[in-house]
């Protein structure tokens, strides 16, 4: 299977045959959508393997039929991709002097800000998340973004709507996308997985 940018717009169909791995790949939020809906991949009691396929996950986990799985799974995509802004529209937006700009939360670590942020970042710390909950106001303008726009940024943006957020996005291919489309005056980096 191709690797494909994170929150593709650009995926394949589901088949009942992909395999978990295949899946979470193409459809970063479908590991937070099957948790939502049917309590599977939330802990180690209800997780799976990358090797099994989606069929063999919701036949042990009470015969849920695949192709409701598979409809849910679609769905929330939409919903993720729905929620996400593009890196030239943020920039635009950005550059803008009539328009707000909103408030921008890297999820990466002290390093890689450091290395290079959008100007007006904050890093998301526990001290930054406290403040977050106390003081901003629940309808403000939230931008959450990571290196490369993984379903890190969509749990990060799902929890603070869970909690009355309503007007928060995550950048659509993270800060990678957005220093290639928008500002190449960012740094960009590769992380080796060993």
């Amino acid at each position: 299977m191709a690797t494909l940018h994170p929150m593709s717009t650009n995926i394949s169909p589901i088949a009942p045959d992909i395999t978990m791995g295949a899946l979470l790949e193409s459809y970063p939020g479908a590991q937070r959508a099957m948790f939502a809906k049917y309590h599977i991949g939330g802990c180690k009691s209800c997780g799976f393997r990358p090797d099994e396929t989606l069929a063999e996950v919701c036949e042990r986990n009470d015969n849920i039929a695949v192709d409701d799985a598979i409809a849910h799974i679609q769905e929330a995509h939409t919903r993720d991709l729905a929620s996400q802004i593009i890196p030239t529209d943020l920039k635009a937006q950005l550059d803008a002097p009539d328009l707000p700009s909103p408030q921008l939360l890297d999820l990466r670590t002290r390093e890689e800000h450091e290395n290079g942020s959008i100007t007006g970042t904050e890093l998301f710390t526990q001290d930054k998340l406290q403040e977050i909950m106390g003081s901003w106001e629940k309808d403000r303008e939230i931008v959450i973004y990571d290196h490369l726009g993984t379903s890190t940024c969509m749990d990060a943006a799902a929890y603070l709507q869970g909690h009355g957020f309503t007007n928060v996005k995550t950048l659509r291919g993270g800060i990678d996308a957005y220093a290639q489309e928008a500002d190449n005056s960012i740094n960009r980096y590769r992380i080796e997985i060993a």
